[in-house]
This record gives C-alpha cells, structure tokens and sequence, in this order.
C-alpha cells in the first residue's frame, strides 16, 4: 500500500496461516521441556481440582443438608469434615493456578527474549539492500509492538486453551453422567457459539494485520519526522507531514475499529448465551427434580457444571482480540525470520602472513601487517593482499530494467588512487557497494588482486577494505570505543596513533575526559566536523590495504579540510584509494579520474590530461557546469 506521498511501501499480501505461526511460537516454549511440563501438571492440578470440587455438592446438598432439614440439632461434624474436603481441594487449586501463572510467566519472558535475540541476529545476516527498502522504526516495530503482543497470549491464552480443554472436557463427562437431557441443552448452546466465534474471528483476522502493518509504518514515519525536525521548521514543513501522520493513523483506526468491533461483541455475545444455557438448564433441571426424576444435589452439581463449561470459552473468547493481535504480530516476526540471509559463497579468506626475502608468504597467527588470501580449492595458495582491484565490463541495476551501471571497465593498481567525479546519480557510490559485495554485479566481474570477490567470503573482503562514508555513524561509547571499532583489538596507543594521523587528537584532547568522554546521540555533543574526524581515525587503525572514501571531507569546512590533508595523505600512503567527491580540489592529485555520467564513464585521465581535453571535467573545475 502506497500513500500519496509514496511513502509507504507495496505489501504484498500474504495468506494467514496459523497453524504455521502457532506451531513456530510452540517451537520456542518447548526448548525448555521440563518448564512445560510442569506448567502443564499445574493446568491438570488446577483443572482436575475445579472439576472435582463441583462434584462434591452433590453429596453434601444430598447426605448433609437435605435430611437435616427440619431437625433442632442436627450433628454436623460430618458436614463440617466435607467442608473441610473442600477447602483443602479449593487450596490445592489455588496453589496450582499459582505455580501455573508464575511458571508461564518465566517462559513468556525467555520465549520473547529469545525471538529478539533471533530477531537481531538474523538481521546482521540480512543483505544490505534490506534496510535499503525499509526504515530504522519499521525494524524496530518488529522488536516492539510485534514481539510484545505475543507476551500475553503465551503467557495467558497458552495456559488458559489447555485449561479449557480439560475443563471442558471432564466437566462434559461429568455432566453426561449426572444428566444427558440437560446436557444437551447445553451442547446446543455451545455449537451457537462456537460458529459466532468464527464468524467474527474471519472478520477482524485481516485487519489485526493492518493494525500491526500500520503499527510499524507509523514507528518508521515518526522516527524519520523526529529526527528531522530541523529541516522540518526550516522549511515550515508542519502542515504537510501532519497530513501524512494522519493518513497512516486513520488507517490504523479504522482498522482497529472493525477489529475491536468484531472481537469486542464477542465476549458479551457469549457470556448471554451461557447464562440462556444456565437459565434453560436450571428450569428444566428443577421441573425434573419436582417430578422426582433428579434431586437436589444433583441439580445443584450440574448448575455449576454449565457454568464451569461456558466459563472456559467465554474467558478465551476474551482474549480472542489479543490472541489475533498476537498472530498477526508474531507472523510478522516470523516472516522477517524467514527472508533469506545475505548470500556468501565465497571460500578464500583472509589472512595474516610472514613474507621473505624471496617474495614467499607463510600464514601467521598474529598480525604482522602482511596480509594475504588464502584459497582452499587451490591447496590452500597464499596470494599477498596488494590492492589490485579491478573492473571488466560491468553492468549492475538495483531493480530489474533499470540499468545502473553500464559497462564498466577499471582498474585501479597497488597504491594508486582513483578518484570518481560525476552527478548526483551517476552511479559512483554504487561502484563503491559492488567493490564490498554489498550488492553482487549482474554482469562482468570485479577482481580482487586477480580473485573475483564472489569466491572471497563477504566478511573478508570487508576486513580488507576500509571506508569513510558522507554520513557518520558513532555509538554509544567512549571516543576511544569509537575510533576502536574500526579494529577491536587496537591497543590504546594504536588509537592515539590513529587520531593523530587523522589530526583528530588535538580537539580530542580539549574534550571533557579526552579520549574516554561519553558520546551520545550519535554523537550530538560533536560537531560535524569533529564526528568526521573520528570516522577517518577509526580508518586508520583498521589500516587496510584499500580505502573507499565516500564524500569523506564533505562534511567538514576548509579550515578542517587543510589541517587534516597531510593526515589523509599519511593514511592513503602505500594503500589503493577510491575517491567520490564533490570538490574537485580534493581529487587533483589522484592518480587516475573517472568522470561519470548516467552509468557510464565519460572521460578517465589525470587532473592535467582531462583539462586538456576541454570536456565534462573541465566544464566542472572551471565552473561552468554543476556537478547537480
């Protein structure tokens, strides 16, 4: 679905299955059998308790009330010892439905905090293109609204179904017993309401999954907002995006409201026709009992019975909305759980190395800033990592029948730096992703130190490249943990080194705790200048052989620009550099200039070549074009 805005996205509809979704929920509680198999003594215990406990008016009405009618003083030890009977039966119950509820409570909590951890692993194994197609309030709907409405059906519904059955079913037996005439007045009832419970259940099935749909269109739409709040007041953007946070809630309402609806009239349908079975039941039973053909206690055991058999299916008709909600959620999860992981059929892997004299590599296990790839189809050959990356006629599309790249050839050799100039949209990042594997070519084939990166394992590959991106990305951690995640096991001086080849270490220095103060908010209580320098520290300790840097210096004014290009020269000394940039200052002394234009390259050469031949890039430097 789709709005006017087109933000939302094109769902396609899927066919409930929840048979399959509950079986998945079942999967998870049984990982820890013996806690099941207790809760489920105590649903026997509490169950059994109620049934019997019902039972026992009828000789207590029968053999100690009825014959003391009348009498002055009457001898009620025994009376009082049955009463005692009962209670002890009552209390054996309560402590069941005790043990019962706190037992469910332990595995509703594990089940849900395991589905999360699924949840978040598998979505570290997800394709890029992934969050490409969905937002950050989007995912998190799944770790929130999604999982949390499974809380109560595990936790309540689960115990309460298997309590039902039982209940039912003895109570049934016990009623049979007692009186097959009344029984099926009751049975009547029962077959009314359970063909309601369908009915109304098919009603508000669908629309439990647009509130969930809707649920997370709505985190995602907020979260985008919130976020940008800035460029919203700058632009007097409020009328607009109120507009679109009303056509999403709207249709979330209306949904909830044909869902609330159907589930809501539910429970009060039931609970009157349970009281009509008890009404009918108490009439006939007491027309019965006048006639001499049923007595007293018996009437009495069996009005408890219809009320103990429509108790269990009102209740669950009561929580019928959540158990939907919960459905709808959990199929939700289970979808995500379900999408196919990021492919990686790659098998060469890379490693440390010794190299001597004579050129020979030997593996190594520890690091010694000799890398190398390792084959195992190939007797496990080493092949030093130089750099040497190169493209052969490649075509690439994000969508089917929209060519991205077309034909793309390059080569970029050990230590060179290659810059990418063009247009917004010329394809210069996306060449970036494919060198990652982030997005696999359709056509043509990148090499890797003469290795296609389709044999070398995604994790690999991405060790060996190092990137600075336009847009930041700190956590929530020291500035020593920051620039530390470019390699975690750098050692406190490798950190300090980095920062200082990056001239990030003198603004580090003036901060409150130097290197260990907190950053928050990815990293608010930094300019953006200053977060930059951080992403290019945490490039140079991870030290690789090649550098992709995306708009590195965009975010950062001339003064900052000027003061970090003899560090940034000192990192891409020795290393295979990719540039995407805007100011072509940046670019001149690359060793080779690839000029881009929808998809394809234009013009390649120096700085001094490509102003000679007077074309695009020469339009560019000179200003007489736009790079937009």
């Amino acid at each position: 679905m789709e709005t006017k805005r087109g933000y939302r996205q094109v769902r396609t509809a899927r066919p409930d299955d929840i048979g399959k979704t509950i079986k998945r929920i079942f999967s998870y509680m049984f990982k820890n059998k013996w806690q099941v198999a207790l809760v489920i003594f105590f649903i026997l215990m509490s169950s059994v308790t109620g049934i019997i406990s019902s039972y026992v008016f009828k000789p207590i009405i029968n053999d100690y009330v009825v014959p003391f009618i009348g009498q002055k003083d009457p001898d009620l030890t025994s009376f009082a010892v049955m009463l005692s009977v009962m209670a002890l039966i009552y209390l054996l119950g309560l402590l069941s439905t005790y043990g019962r509820s706190k037992m469910m409570s332990i595995i509703s909590t594990g089940v849900l905090g395991q589905i999360r951890r699924d949840l978040f692993n598998h979505l570290q194994d997800l394709p890029i293109s992934y969050y490409d197609t969905h937002t950050h309030g989007m995912i998190m709907n799944f770790f929130t609204t999604d999982t949390d409405t499974m809380r109560q059906m595990i936790a309540d519904t689960f115990p309460q179904f298997i309590s039902s059955i039982i209940t039912v079913v003895g109570t049934f037996t016990m009623m049979m017993v007692l009186s097959p005439i009344l029984t099926l007045i009751t049975i009547g009832m029962l077959i009314i309401m359970l063909i309601i419970t369908y009915v109304l259940g098919k009603q508000s099935r669908e629309n439990f999954k647009i509130i969930q749909r809707a649920a997370g269109d709505l985190n995602g739409y907020g979260e985008e907002m919130i976020s940008g709040q800035k460029v919203i007041k700058v632009f007097s953007y409020e009328q607009t995006i109120k507009e679109g946070f009303f056509e999403i809630a709207e249709e979330m309402r209306v949904a909830a409201t044909k869902a609330n609806s159907a589930a809501n009239m539910l429970m009060p349908i039931t609970a009157n026709l349970s009281y009509v079975a008890f009404a009918l039941s108490a009439g006939v039973g007491a027309y019965l009992t006048i006639q001499g053909r049923f007595d007293v206690g018996s009437l009495a055991a069996f009005l408890m019975y219809c009320r103990q058999f429509a108790g269990p299916i009102s209740m669950l008709a009561q929580q019928f909305n959540y158990v939907m909600s919960a459905l709808a959620g959990a199929e939700r999860v289970f979808n995500l759980l379900d999408m196919p992981s990021e492919v990686d059929n790659g098998k060469v892997v890379l490693v440390n190395a010794v190299e001597d004299e004579d050129g020979n590599l030997t593996e190594c296990d520890h690091r010694t800033g000799v890398w190398a790839w390792k084959d195992p189809e190939n007797g496990n050959a080493l092949t030093k990592v130089r750099g040497d990356v190169r493209f052969d006629h490649v075509e690439f599309s994000y969508v089917p029948g929209k060519v991205v790249l077309k034909d793309i050839s390059l080569f970029a050799k050990p230590g060179q730096k290659i810059a990418l100039v063009g247009s917004t949209g010329a394809g210069k990042t996306t060449i970036t992703n494919l060198i990652n594997r982030f997005y696999d070519v359709q056509k043509g084939t990148i090499t890797y130190d003469g290795i296609d990166v389709k044999k070398i394992k995604k994790d690999d590959l991405r060790r060996s490249l190092g990137m600075v991106l336009q847009d930041t990305n700190l956590f929530a951690g020291t500035v020593m943990e920051n620039i530390r995640y470019g390699r975690l096991d750098a050692t406190d001086e490798e950190v300090i080194a980095a920062a200082k080849l990056a001239n990030a270490h003198s603004f580090i220095t003036r901060l409150p705790q130097g290197y260990n103060t907190v950053l928050t908010a990815n990293g608010s209580n930094l300019s953006q200048g200053q977060r930059q320098l951080l992403n290019i520290s945490r490039a140079a300790v991870a030290s690789p052989p090649v550098l992709i840097l995306d708009e590195a210096t965009s975010s950062i004014d001339t003064r900052t620009e000027h003061l970090i290009e003899a560090g940034m020269d000192e990192i891409m000394r020795g290393r295979t550099v990719f540039i995407i940039a805007h100011r072509l200052s940046t670019v001149r002394n690359s060793n080779a200039i690839m000029v881009m234009e929808h998809g394809e390259i234009i013009e390649r050469g120096d700085h001094e070549q490509l102003l000679e031949l007077k074309g695009r890039y020469y339009q560019l430097y000179t200003g007489k074009a736009e790079l937009d």
